[in-house]
Parts: C-alpha cells; structure tokens; sequence
C-alpha cells in the first residue's frame, strides 16, 4: 500500500477527547500534496497515529455549517 502524505496546515479544535488519549479534531489538511482540505478524525496522542474520517471543502463544510445551524439541539 502506498504511503499517505500528510500535513496539518492549521489545527482548528478539538471536538472531545477520549479515555486513552485519542482526540476528535477538526483541521486543515493537505493530503499527498494537495490543496488543503477541511477534516474530521480522532488522532493519537502521538499526532501520527489517525482514525477513519470525513474530508470536507469548503463549500462542504458551510453547507455542513448551515444544516447544523438549523437545528433545534
């Protein structure tokens, strides 16, 4: 399997935090060189170690903003 590339452009928060460590965040990140993109995923402590998660552009992410603005938590 080929090698994943990966740079943290800006650390934008952390949505929570597990009992051993992990944390959701929500980042800019440029995958295998490419122009940086919105996601969402748990990362380990270490910042090298990730889980599954979402890749938003920005357009993504302000409709994802505005479905979220809608509703009655």
């Amino acid at each position: 399997m080929a090698e994943i590339k990966f740079e943290i452009v800006k650390k934008i928060g952390t949505l929570s935090k597990s009992g051993k460590g992990w944390a959701k965040e929500l980042n800019l990140i440029s995958w295998n060189e490419r122009d940086p993109k919105f996601d969402i995923r748990e990362w380990a402590p270490d910042g090298q170690t990730m889980g599954k998660g979402v890749t938003l552009t920005r357009e993504e992410l302000r409709a994802l903003r505005d479905l979220l603005n809608g509703l009655e938590l």
